[in-house]
């Protein structure tokens, strides 16, 4: 097979399944895609199809879930994300990126086994919206930092014990800001090229079939299974940042 061929191919597999991925559980895109984008693409390629595709599946997955979202429970966060992004970005210029997606890594696995091990968490149901924004400052600044726009969220929301639909009309709309905002900084620094335009319509229909399916698979979840699954995508997320993919 010719090179450019195989590597059109597996581009359009990887973004199929990411988008699959991300249909089911709600984020975890930017992870599966790039396991096999890297080896492909540059890391700036990959990082812009990862904005752009995000902002795309994560809106499709919001508009789904429109009549669960709730702008009393969503404020926090996206307040508090507007300060961790810009404060992310800032941070990398003097500290060392590899340390910082390690340290986090290891936090993300340690939860996903805590959780794992255990058949529950007691919800936590007494913090405001003060802790709500710190995690939203957090979040953010993670997503500054590694790429991952709503994983801390992800947890939190599981820590709070709300139901699964709950869990992705809150966490999904922050990520989605979160790209948003991502999109700003890669367009201001013209980082986007005509060869990454093109891949990007290439990928398009892939992108929307796999997050087709990636919903319908996802209304046939019970709340222990959706619980699982995100907590196992926590786990490979972290494992993922310790051991570099390339």
């Amino acid at each position: 097979m010719d090179g450019a061929v195989f590597d059109l191919t597996i581009f359009l597999g990887a973004t199929f399944a990411a988008a699959l991925v991300a249909g089911l559980a709600g984020f975890a895109f930017g992870l599966v895609a790039a396991a096999a984008w890297l080896h492909i693409l540059t890391p700036i390629e990959t990082a812009t199809l990862i904005i752009g595709y995000g902002l795309i599946v994560q809106g499709i997955s919001v508009w789904k879930l429109r009549n669960a979202l709730s702008w009393h429970r969503l404020w926090p966060f996206l307040l508090g994300g507007t300060v961790g992004v810009p404060m992310g970005a800032i941070l990398l210029t003097w500290m060392n990126p590899a340390v910082v997606r390690t340290s986090i890594g290891a936090v993300l696995v340690l939860y996903a086994i805590y959780g794992l091990a255990r058949p529950s968490l007691k919800p936590v149901s007494t913090m405001g919206a003060t802790a709500d924004i710190g995690v939203g400052i957090v979040n953010g600044a993670l997503g500054g930092m590694t790429g991952l726009a709503g994983i801390v969220v992800t947890i939190w929301c599981g820590i709070r014990g709300w139901p699964k639909n709950v869990q992705r009309a809150v966490f999904q709309p922050v990520a989605v800001a979160t790209f948003a905002m991502s999109a700003l900084w890669i367009g201001a620094s013209g980082a986007l090229t005509m060869s990454t335009a093109k891949l990007f319509a290439f990928g398009l229909p892939m992108l929307l079939a796999g997050t087709w399916l990636g919903l319908k698979f996802f209304g046939c979840l019970g709340e222990a299974g959706f619980r699982q699954i995100v907590l196992i995508l926590l786990l490979v997320s972290g494992a993922a940042l310790i051991v570099p993919m390339r």
